[in-house]
């Protein structure tokens, strides 16, 4: 799964974000850039969010920005990766909800969606693969992760 963040050139590091609104927009921009997903996927996402509070933070320090399958502005089933130096909360005053590593969804293949969903959970069970995810600096830091720890 890192590889392919990495030869799809689905990843990003960055410092920080102003908050999490932003750090959403972030998190979509590797998608968006080869056409996976549209400007507005980003905004439904935020709006989402909004609605049903941090839901997509999935567990301390771990995102998973994400809207409805099927969304519009979606054209390819894939999963962007990004880091960040330091976290953004989600919900103040609870650090549970804070996140620094962002895995955006884009889904518009069922199947192929819960493949990539299958995958992910299995990596993000590795304490040592999330860990060594959160000290990752560069692509080559998440291909060495993946040599160590996925193959």
């Amino acid at each position: 799964m890192l590889r392919d963040f990495v030869e799809n050139r689905h990843y990003k590091f960055a410092e920080e974000a102003k908050d999490w609104r932003d750090a959403i927009r972030m998190s979509c921009e590797s998608l968006e850039a080869d056409g996976t997903i549209e400007a507005n996927y980003k905004e439904d996402i935020i709006a989402c969010v909004e609605k049903h509070g941090p839901y997509i933070v999935i567990m301390p320090n771990v995102a998973m920005p994400h809207s409805q399958e099927g969304a519009a502005g979606v054209n390819k089933t894939a999963i962007g990766f990004m880091k960040l130096e330091k976290p953004v909360s989600f919900e103040e005053g609870n650090p549970e909800k804070d996140a620094q590593l962002f895995f955006t969804l884009a889904s518009c293949n069922p199947d192929q969606h819960l493949a990539n969903m299958m995958k992910l959970s299995e990596m993000l069970m590795n304490e040592d693969v999330v860990k060594a995810l959160a000290d990752a600096k560069t692509p080559e830091d998440l291909m060495r992760i993946q040599e160590t720890y996925l193959d």
